[in-house]
């Protein structure tokens, strides 16, 4: 892996590219194990060349980058979107971004009361059992999973499947998820969908809170919506 970065850190100090025997020079190598880093870093598209010349940076390293510089955009444009959310409603606000099967949490703003609930960043949803993941089901494109994944987590937790669907599209009717009680017993949350410019699901906004104070998400709607509707038209979208 370390010879792989030095390889890319060398192409991208080179505006012309390099051959096969300068790279490993450089990176203090023989020629045959560049030939293979390079085999490896050309067939992902982080390498390329045309024919026998030299090597350069691959275009796939701009998808990837672009994907980065879209993620910190986005969390920068959400930042005021949740603080603003959190201080409407007393509760803990959270910003998630679709993966490949789960939504994950990058930002949040824990509430200010003296029973929090606390959003893990880095934490997948658990799309049967939480308002985020929900929402994913219901926008994300994805398919409800099979009945043998949906694992019990609580007394509340949805485990049949065709209960899940109907509940994934009437999600996708009304416009938001809730849960109570299905992943953490004391926990009730509800959350709405953020599109960007070509429609797509971009971003989930959430707000969670102890039961024992937040019976009823719903009443939090409005408020959630307004934040989901203005991230929405930053990213180019419409609510």
């Amino acid at each position: 892996m370390a010879r792989a970065l030095a390889l890319l850190d060398e192409l991208a100090a080179s505006e012309t590219g390099l051959g096969v025997n300068e790279l490993a020079r450089r990176i203090a190598v023989n020629p045959s194990t560049a030939s293979r880093l390079l085999a490896t870093l050309e067939s992902g598209g982080l390498v390329q060349r045309d024919g026998q010349g030299p090597y350069r940076l691959g275009l796939r390293l701009v998808t990837l980058a672009d994907r980065v510089l879209s993620r910190l955009d986005l969390q920068a444009l959400a930042r005021p979107v949740l603080v603003d959310l959190m201080q409407s409603t007393g509760e803990t606000a959270t910003l998630s971004v679709p993966g490949e099967r789960e939504a994950i949490t990058v930002d949040s703003v824990p509430s200010r009361s003296s029973v929090v609930s606390m959003a893990r960043l880095g934490r997948p949803s658990i799309s049967h059992a939480t308002a985020v993941g929900k929402v994913m089901l219901a926008f994300g494109g994805g398919g409800v999973p099979p009945e043998r994944d949906l694992v019990a987590l609580t007394d509340r937790t949805i485990t049949d499947r065709r209960a899940l669907v109907a509940e994934v599209d009437s999600v996708r009717e009304r416009g938001y998820g809730t849960v109570f009680g299905e992943r953490e017993q004391d926990v009730n949350a509800i959350a709405a969908p953020v599109f960007d410019n070509t429609g797509a699901l971009a971003a989930i906004l959430g707000l969670q809170g102890p039961a024992s104070r937040l019976e009823d998400p719903t009443r939090l709607l409005a408020t959630l919506r307004r934040g989901a509707a203005t991230l929405t038209g930053a990213l180019g979208g419409r609510a």
